[in-house]
């Protein structure tokens, strides 16, 4: 007899289910252990196993073993993928194959909607090329206090989608219960993803403008400002600038920012 779900061969012998895929994965794709159901950004491969890092910035460490990862809803077996040589393919800031300059496409309806200025800067800067060349507009929310209103005005659903990325998005903060509220009225036509970080700079590797790692500020104490005072590097708008220009690729962004907005591309993409 075969199992249930499972027809047995002419001979009454099992059919056995092929493997799962084995796929290579980069650092910064988002992936999902199967038996623990923990998911997050891949940071590292080490001590024979992957390590991933979840919203909420903890980290784990699982064993690579056939089957026990899902990726886009696939179960698949997962290998560390191989480094490119860069010598015969040009990459842009995002990791993609650069070929060469191309007119923008003309835009989509859908949008990816990000919380201020300086997160704005920062995707352009990075997944500029890659945008202009799918077609998709970032757009700037100045806050997401009135992201449920603004969602339910824009009505989206089939064929137009949005895509929002949120600073700070942890368990109990402001900003997951907004998400929580959003995607319960519009569980299809809207995703949102972010990074447990208080403010974009912080997902932006310090070493790039020589630090170690960036201060703690108090509680209550405006972000930037604080981290300009304590390490005495000048007024916000000047620390940005040099900040900005010093990011030459994804790999100087924290892996949490890098999946959440790869994430929302293929979002409205699809």
């Amino acid at each position: 007899m075969g199992v249930l779900g499972e027809p047995p061969n002419i001979d009454g012998t099992r059919r056995r289910q092929p493997p799962p895929p084995t796929v290579p994965v980069e650092v910064g794709r988002v992936l999902q252990h199967r038996a623990t159901r923990f998911s997050g950004v891949v940071t590292d491969f080490r001590d024979g196993g992957v390590e991933i890092e979840g919203a909420s910035g903890d980290r784990r460490l699982f064993r690579l073993i056939d089957g026990g990862f899902s990726l886009g809803g696939q179960i698949v077996s997962v290998r560390m993928a191989r480094p490119v040589v860069e010598t015969t393919i040009k990459r842009t800031a995002s990791g993609s194959i650069d070929t060469g300059p191309q007119k923008a496409r003309v835009a989509r309806a859908s949008r990816i909607w990000v919380e201020g200025i300086h997160d704005a800067a920062l995707v352009e800067r990075v997944w500029g090329d890659d945008l202009r060349h799918e077609g998709v507009v970032v757009e700037r929310l100045d806050g997401a206090d009135d992201l449920l209103q603004r969602i339910t005005d824009e009505q989206p659903g089939g064929g137009y989608r949005i895509g929002v990325l949120l600073d700070h998005l942890v368990p109990g903060s402001k900003e997951q219960r907004i998400a929580d509220s959003v995607m319960a009225e519009h569980p299809d036509g809207v995703l949102i993803v972010g990074t447990p970080f208080i403010d974009i700079w912080e997902a932006i590797d310090p070493r790039r403008i020589g630090l170690s790692a960036w201060p703690k500020i108090p509680k209550g104490q405006p972000w930037k400002e604080g981290v300009c005072s304590v390490l005495g590097l000048g007024e916000p708008p000047d620390v940005w600038r040099q900040l900005l220009g010093s990011i030459r690729t994804y790999a100087d962004l924290h892996p949490t920012l890098v999946g959440s907005v790869e994430r929302l591309i293929d979002f409205v993409c699809e």
